[in-house]
């Protein structure tokens, strides 16, 4: 019987080479991003990282990119409180979403940014895939469904990267796939791999470079 949402095979050492040298070559901040209005102009693709507050995000960022502070990494959840852009050369936007879910700010601040997010999601027409980040050790939560469903009405490609896989043993980490695979039926605009990372120990990031790379 076929997997739903089978984790995503290692790339082929060519197409790992050359995502390799994609990454190494230019990667630079752009701008950070408070309203739509900011937004630079959609003529490249781009793709975008997006999970609740403390889920890794910068850190993988910069372990995809090979850089320690590309992305600003923090212990304090919610710290990410704009759209921040990056170039991956001439190519295309790599685009760090601001957390959801609890965050450390005023109330009215993370409305503010939340609809910011809600926002860019449901109306960039240039965005390729949402990288939708989960914490392999809790899986999918009831706020991650509602983000998924946005990009589901939206239309919008996501996939599940798993973070922090070194956290955990290989039995939780089995179950927490499980878990991912069997929520991820209820969403229609899934890309059906997963990808399992851990952004210490560099699991699962010649992966995601490729794939990221593959997206035209």
């Amino acid at each position: 019987m076929k997997v739903a949402f089978p984790i995503a095979p290692d790339p082929a050492p060519e197409v790992a080479e050359a995502a390799r040298q994609l990454f190494a070559g230019p990667v630079d901040f752009l701008k950070g991003v408070v309203a739509m209005d900011g937004l630079p102009p959609a003529d490249r693709p781009e793709v975008c990282f997006a999970g609740r507050s403390n889920v890794g995000k910068s850190s993988l960022i910069n372990a995809v990119t090979g850089r320690k502070s590309l992305a600003r990494a923090s212990n304090t959840p919610g710290r990410t409180q704009e759209i921040n852009y990056f170039t991956l050369g001439e190519q295309g936007y790599l685009v760090d979403l601001p957390g959801y879910g609890f965050a450390r700010a005023p109330v009215a601040v993370v409305a503010k940014w939340q609809a910011l997010l809600k926002s860019y999601l449901s109306g960039r027409p240039t965005l390729r895939r949402a990288f939708a980040l989960i914490d392999s050790r809790h899986g999918i939560k009831d706020v991650d469904h509602e983000i998924m469903r946005l990009l589901d009405r939206a239309a919008v490609p996501f996939q599940v990267v798993l973070t922090k896989a070194d956290k955990i043993g290989p039995q939780a980490l089995a179950a927490t796939v499980a878990q991912v695979q069997e929520a991820l039926q209820k969403h229609p605009a899934a890309y059906p791999e997963l990808v399992i990372t851990s952004s210490d120990k560099g699991q699962g990031i010649a992966t995601l470079r490729a794939i990221i790379a593959g997206l035209d």
